[in-house]
């Protein structure tokens, strides 16, 4: 059974995509389509913050864009190449803003130094709310703009001709169901109840839910592992009562 993947491929020269590989070990044919576009901002502010390490507590990331903002800023404004910025992350497997934020909560004291924050400017504000309530300083920076991938219309238009109407598509943010679903939706036609929907999070679950799409399955924290294990529960046939 093939599953269309709304994500960018991983980075070639670091080994074969995880989450391709991880449903292949299902049996499942996985394609993967960009989605999203980033454009980086403010990278003059953000290197200007973090030349000054001793007026933050902390960095809090929920997106691979912000590190990606990060290296870019150190790389332009260094002598030599930063290839690994040697960060000790915690609190990885919250898997969503809200598990996030009660993880910060639980080891950050009100008003110490505030924590800095490098986002999205589609970001939500479940983190800020939750963390400004409990006293707990942040500053947000916007350090890239997401738009549609130019080519995502045609990416998908020749997937649908070529390989037909996949059993599972899952969506990995909820900017990619804005920019994808009504495309999908058009392709799809009336075989669009075939497919099972799955999503990467929460978050994402939600933005499809309120596009009065019916979720089969979201993954139970953001890892290859779990999502390729959904799906696979998902997409199999349901229990025959005699």
């Amino acid at each position: 059974m093939k599953v269309l993947l709304l994500k960018d491929p991983k980075d070639k020269d670091s080994g074969p995509d995880p989450y391709t590989e991880e449903l292949g070990s299902y049996n499942l044919e996985a394609t993967l389509i960009p989605v999203l576009s980033f454009e980086f901002t403010s990278l003059d502010s953000l290197f200007e913050k973090l030349s000054h390490p001793e007026c933050y507590g902390g960095l809090v990331f929920t997106s691979p864009r912000a590190l990606e903002a990060i290296k870019i800023c150190l790389k332009e404004k260094s002598k030599k190449e930063v290839e690994e910025i040697g960060l000790v992350p915690q609190g990885e497997m919250a898997g969503n803003a809200e598990k996030l934020a009660e993880y910060i909560c639980s080891r950050e004291k009100p008003n110490s130094s505030a924590l800095l924050f490098p986002c999205g400017a589609l970001k939500r504000e479940v983190l800020p709310t939750v963390l400004r309530e409990k006293g707990i300083p942040l500053e947000s920076l916007t350090v890239y703009q997401t738009a549609q991938h130019p080519d995502l219309q045609e990416s998908l238009s020749s997937y649908f001709s070529q390989q037909g109407i996949p059993a599972s598509i899952v969506f990995f943010s909820p900017s990619g169901v804005k920019f994808c679903l009504q495309h999908i939706q058009k392709l799809s036609g009336d075989l669009i109840n075939q497919v099972k929907f799955a999503a990467i999070g929460p978050s994402t679950a939600k933005a499809l839910r309120d596009a009065g799409v019916a979720v089969s399955c979201t993954a139970g924290s953001p890892t290859a592992q779990d999502l390729a294990a959904a799906i696979h529960t998902a997409l199999q046939p349901p229990n025959c009562s005699l």
